[in-house]
């Protein structure tokens, strides 16, 4: 009997241990496992961006009181510093061309979830997602000033050099 009534106290006692280790690994685990759900578990700054990228993004624009298909082309290169300049570009808007966008420069941030903001001067601003790597960068159209009231969505893209 007394064999039986300890065998039976060590195997509660052992499964009560399997449990709280199971619970406590658990507790454990949660956080580390929604950092690396929600972020992949990167840390995203200023400095990652650096290097030239062709930056393509397309929409509609508010030209002359009506709304206007628009489609820009430009090279962007991000100084790793938080500040860019335009290569090369080319903006059109409702089928004509009407900004060489060469040489113009700006600005951006990056918070630590590796979302954004973009501005170039005279230009409108934009929200931006960081990808992996730093190797894509996406756009969305936020302000309508300076260059007046639109929509656009675009992605850049890293070019080697």
């Amino acid at each position: 009997m007394k064999t039986k009534l300890l065998k039976s106290i060590t195997g509660c006692f052992l499964f009560v241990c399997a449990l709280a280790s199971l619970i406590a690994t658990m507790t454990l685990g949660t956080p580390a496992t929604a950092r690396a759900a929600a972020g992949g578990g990167r840390v995203c700054s200023v400095g990652m961006l650096k290097g030239l990228y062709l930056w393509t993004f397309d929409g509609y624009q508010n030209f002359g009181g009506s709304f206007v298909p628009k489609a820009v082309m430009q090279g962007l290169r991000f100084n790793g510093d938080g500040t860019t300049f335009n290569p090369f570009g080319t903006v059109n808007i409702g089928g004509t061309v009407i900004i060489d966008a060469t040489g113009g420069v700006g600005t951006y941030t990056i918070a630590a979830d590796c979302t954004g903001t973009l501005s170039i001067t005279g230009a409108p601003t934009f929200n931006i997602y960081v990808g992996p790597g730093a190797q894509k960068v996406w756009t969305l159209e936020t302000s309508p000033n300076p260059a007046g009231l639109g929509v656009s969505v675009g992605t850049a893209v890293r070019v080697p050099e």
